[in-house]
């Protein structure tokens, strides 16, 4: 299915490579302007030129180098892209890293941190420095990245898998904040992806890596990992006006039918579906620990 996103425009960080250069691009060819954010200058630049290239007349492709994690430099960045479009609807959190890789008390801290400081409060100074934009208009659009660290543990990638676990809990309660609001804030979880994050899992061998897990990368780098379009496309899709009143979300590109998510508006908001919960011993058929 196309979703349109004529006369929309969106930030998206960590856009200069992988998953967020194909979300980039995806949005273009949907018809949104795009401002470009990575740490990388050089990487930045190229992709601009790219996605320039395959922009119409009415669209704009404009890039920021910053890094997310600084809050000085996420100002400058919307900044630019308020210069540049005037009015901004939807802001994509791709930006992220793995963090070092090893049992915890063994690993760099200070990496560990700034892990952290990427992947979840860069997620956050970005959403604080916009919401007020989409708050003036009464609409607005927050897609996030996370990963399989938010849903189950990722032994030896603390800080990875517990800056996606926050972030999600974060999303769901900023949901709910800015729901009087007309924004809609989701996370997408988009599958085994083979970028430079699967590469440094190889790179740093069953040695440091979880054994299991190390294996389970070298099939995935085998067989080709789940194509980038597919989280691409569910990127549109909640940056569309389609995807209007779903919120507070954590939705699958590979696994959930969230083509169909719109019929099922009521759905969503009656239940605890697709979000962070505490299992107990009924959900598993058990009714040990019950009062």
């Amino acid at each position: 299915m196309f979703y349109s996103l004529e006369g929309r425009a969106a930030i998206i960080t960590g856009a200069s490579q992988g998953l967020g250069f194909a979300i980039a691009e995806a949005y273009v060819k949907a018809g949104a302007s795009v401002l470009l954010c990575a740490r990388n200058p050089e990487l930045l630049e190229k992709a601009r030129e790219e996605l320039s290239a395959v922009s119409g007349p009415n669209q704009k492709v404009v890039a920021h180098s910053a890094d997310v994690s600084k809050a000085a430099e996420v100002e400058q960045v919307v900044e630019s892209a308020l210069q540049a479009f005037s009015r901004l609807h939807i802001l994509v959190n791709n930006a992220g890293v793995y963090g070092p890789i090893g049992p915890i008390e063994q690993v760099d801290w200070q990496a560990w941190v700034k892990a952290i400081e990427i992947n979840l409060f860069g997620s956050v100074l970005m959403c604080r420095a916009l919401l007020p934009h989409f708050k003036s208009h009464s609409y607005g659009k927050i897609v996030q990245l996370s990963g399989g660290g938010a849903t189950s543990p990722l032994p030896r990638i603390s800080a990875y898998a517990a800056s996606k676990a926050a972030i999600v809990r974060f999303v769901e309660t900023l949901a709910e904040e800015v729901r009087k609001d007309h924004i809609d804030v989701n996370v997408i979880a988009p599958g085994a992806l083979n970028t430079r994050l699967l590469d440094e899992v190889l790179a740093a061998g069953p040695e440091k890596v979880d054994k299991d897990f190390y294996e389970r990368a070298l099939k995935q780098k085998a067989q080709g990992g789940t194509p980038l379009e597919k989280g691409a496309h569910l990127a549109v899709f909640l940056g569309s006006a389609a995807s209007d009143g779903i919120t507070g979300k954590l939705i699958s590109a590979v696994w959930d039918p969230w083509q169909i998510l719109p019929e099922r508006l009521e759905d969503l908001r009656k239940t605890d579906i697709y979000t962070l919960r505490r299992i107990v011993p009924k959900d598993r058929g058990l009714n040990w620990g019950e009062r």
